[in-house]
Order: C-alpha cells, then sequence, then structure tokens
C-alpha cells in the first residue's frame, strides 16, 4: 500500500540544529521521523511523514528551534508526495508499535 501522507523536510547547517529541530517536530505534533541524510558542506535535511496538518505544525515548529541554535536553510511540506518519491527516502523499518522510520546503514 502507497504511504499518502505529507513529507516535511527541514534544511540546516550543522547537525545541532537538524537535532533541534527534529526533536521540536516529533514533540509538536503527531508526525513520524522518516530520517536525516547529510548532504555535504554541514548541511543537513531531517524529514517527517504524517497528517498534511501535523506535517505542518512540526515543520513550523522544528524551524523555529533550528533558528534558535543554529542555520536554518530550507523548510518544506509535500502533501501528498507521489509513490515514486519514497525511493529516494530512507529505508522504511516495520515495528510493533507501528510505522518508523530510520536511515540506512
Amino acid at each position: 500500500m502507497a504511504n499518502t501522507n505529507a513529507l516535511g523536510m527541514i534544511e540546516t547547517k550543522g547537525l545541532v540544529g537538524a537535532i533541534e529541530a527534529a526533536d521540536a517536530m516529533v514533540k509538536a505534533a503527531n508526525v513520524a521521523l522518516v530520517g536525516k541524510e547529510s548532504i555535504g558542506a554541514g548541511l543537513v535535511t531531517v524529514m517527517v511523514r504524517g497528517d498534511v496538518g501535523a506535517v505542518k505544525a512540526a515543520t513550523d515548529a522544528g524551524a523555529s528551534a533550528a533558528e534558535r541554535v543554529g542555520e536554518l536553510v530550507s523548510v518544506h511540506v509535500i502533501p501528498r508526495p507521489h509513490t515514486e518519491v519514497d525511493v529516494i527516502l530512507p529505508h522504511q523499518l516495520e515495528k510493533s508499535t507501528g510505522t518508523s522510520y530510520t536511515e540506512e546503514a
């Protein structure tokens, strides 16, 4: 079954801002952390999935938190990403408590 949840992304310069953003996002709304990607030059993107409203609230909170401790580069929410987008996201793992997302080793 295709994942129709919204995808929220926050990109920061530096890991500390990314971790702060991720923490704020999962505390602010009912979203699942998809994972993180280090792009290079200190850029780190963290991603969450959930209902559109929850993802929007989470990215707003995460962006504010990241700005307080580091450099916020970009914030974006895709309401209903095409199923092909899942191919480039970090590997997804199922847990007994529901769907959890972690980065591939």
